[in-house]
């Protein structure tokens, strides 16, 4: 065979293939990104709200504390109490609901990634079979090669 005609049918195939990666691989892949980081700035929006809380929260024991203060020494020592308990109560709660979403939002990131290598492992063998039967002229009997092509995904 034509030395000049294998470079040109390689260069095709690859151009092939280039395109039919970036036009049906890459676009659902790239939206799952978006959308997963979309949630992880939702996430952390939900936890900068909680921050917003913690200071409302700090804000209304400063004006508990300061009509304590007006008030005789008994009622400002009470007070001083209830402060402490609602900033440490809503600091805990802050916390636990930061760390919950954080959690939550890593461990979505993380599946997301493990489904879409998943994904991209399946489709990639499903593309090399492909292209085998096209660079071989005949059809690879998938059930023939079950062990092969899992051997292969493996692989990838």
């Amino acid at each position: 065979m034509n030395l000049n005609a294998t470079l040109f049918f390689q260069m095709i195939v690859f151009f092939v293939l280039g395109w039919f990666t970036m036009k049906f691989v890459w676009p659902p892949l790239t939206k799952a990104m978006d959308d997963r980081r979309q949630k992880i700035a939702d996430g952390l929006a939900a936890a900068d709200k909680g921050k917003a809380d913690l200071a409302q929260a700090q804000a209304r024991i400063s004006l508990i504390e300061a009509s304590a203060k007006t008030e005789n020494h008994a009622r400002m020592v009470e007070a001083e109490k209830q402060a402490a308990a609602l900033i440490e109560q809503a600091r805990r709660e802050a916390e636990a609901e930061k760390a919950r979403i954080i959690a939550q939002a890593q461990q979505d990131a993380a599946q997301e990634v493990q489904r879409a290598r998943e994904s991209l492992r399946a489709d990639v063998a499903v593309l090399a079979v492909k292209g085998a039967e096209q660079i071989l002229k005949r059809e690879v009997d998938a059930k023939a090669h079950a062990e092969l092509l899992d051997q292969l995904k493996a692989q990838l």
